[in-house]
């Protein structure tokens, strides 16, 4: 189910940008999650779980091979980052140098973080744990997966800078409305249903795996909907990601909260993407084409202090949650992904660049990267 999630990112993304870049697209979402396989199986997961796979079929199959299983499910999580950070740099980025950050960003640095809050990596949740009496909180990845995606694609946003004529000099801004609302819609259906594999799976063995997780994930994903709907004014657009923004949300607690909670996080994290991506896209001129920041960086940034509200027994929750832990382990995780977003793709910018020509981006990342467009039929000369 995590696994036909990137369908979902490949349509959600087809859907949103124009007609020009949807091969792009498309390739993008199977490269990265291909590249991500490779580097996530010979260096990331060792990095994040000390478990190497370069040994004897053997002692791979030992244990039915549940390190594989593991690593398997976990690989759906790691390459989630770079298909999250791709909708924010759509339709203006070189496709090499995105691929070069892709392996190190799910090589190195998702594993690093990673490890720190599933593996007890460094000591820091033992640290956590001693400083306020709770470790970190974040049972499916509101913080680990998708505000590390969100935060580490903002600087590489920012890098790259907005579409050509998107913000034009006399101050107007240039509409540039998603091409195809069925195949946007389309993706986050996928998305959302393979959402309760990844957050429900989370549990990792079948003793654990509990209902809680499901209708929790059901009430966050039609409170963002609503919300959306009532904040977006309709916009099909908000409407389809408000389900992702409660999705996003309810990942870290989803195992602590009460269902009524669960809605009320959602609801707010709806409330959150409308708000904040139309803040990035006219007031600041940020060019997130998919809105990813506020989409991932922000809900997911909400969703890991709401476990620590919403996960307490306070507000109806399991507890066994500090909300001030879950402030640190919130902190660390999105100073790691902002100071490595730069890094990586400052590096990868100063040194092979990493905007696509004028004329390219002009022409549109089918025809410049793939030499073809989504619809060739329609370009023949005849």
């Amino acid at each position: 189910m995590v696994l036909a999630m990137h369908a979902g990112f490949a349509f959600l993304e087809l859907g949103t940008v124009r007609k020009k870049n949807q091969v792009n697209a498309l390739v993008k979402i199977l490269v990265d999650f291909s590249v991500s396989t490779v580097v996530y199986f010979l260096v990331g997961y060792t990095i994040a779980y000390g478990t190497g796979f370069l040994v004897g079929a053997q002692q791979l199959a030992e244990r039915n091979g549940y390190d594989l299983v593991k690593f398997f499910f976990l690989l759906t999580f790691a390459a989630a980052i770079p298909a999250i950070i791709s909708g924010g740099i759509a339709e203006r980025a070189r496709f090499w140098p995105q691929l070069i950050a892709t392996a190190v960003i799910v090589g190195v640095v998702y594993p690093m973080f990673e490890g720190v809050a599933w593996n007890q990596m460094f000591g820091i949740q033992a640290w956590i744990k001693a400083a306020t009496g709770s470790e970190f909180h974040d049972f499916a990845g509101s913080i680990v997966v998708h505000a590390v995606g969100g935060w580490l694609a903002l600087p590489a946003v920012l890098l790259l800078g907005a579409r050509a004529n998107r913000y034009r000099k006399d101050g107007s801004i240039s509409a540039h409305p998603p091409s195809n609302i069925p195949f946007l819609a389309l993706g986050a259906w996928i998305l959302t249903v393979g959402w309760f594999g990844f957050n429900v799976m989370s549990a990792q063995t079948i003793d654990k795996i509990s209902g809680l997780v499901a209708v929790n994930s059901l009430m966050a994903m039609v409170g963002g909907t609503l919300v959306a709907l009532a904040v977006g004014k309709n916009d099909p657009g908000f409407i389809h990601n408000g389900p992702l923004a409660g999705l996003v949300a309810v990942c870290a607690g989803s195992d602590l909260m009460h269902p009524l909670g669960a809605l009320v996080v959602g609801g707010v994290a709806g409330a959150i993407f409308v708000s904040m991506f139309t803040l990035t896209q006219n007031k600041w001129k940020i060019d997130d084409v998919l809105g990813v920041w506020p989409l991932h960086g922000l809900c997911g940034t909400w969703g890991g202090l709401a476990a620590g509200l919403f996960g307490s027994t306070a507000l109806g929750g399991l507890g066994g949650v500090s909300l001030t832990a879950q402030l640190l382990g919130t902190a660390l995780g999105l100073a790691w992904a902002v100071m490595c977003g730069f890094l990586v793709y400052g590096l990868l910018k100063a040194s092979v660049g990493l905007r696509l020509s004028q004329e390219e981006e002009y022409d549109g990342a089918d025809l410049s990267i793939h030499r073809i467009g989504a619809t060739p039929e329609r370009e023949v000369n005849w």
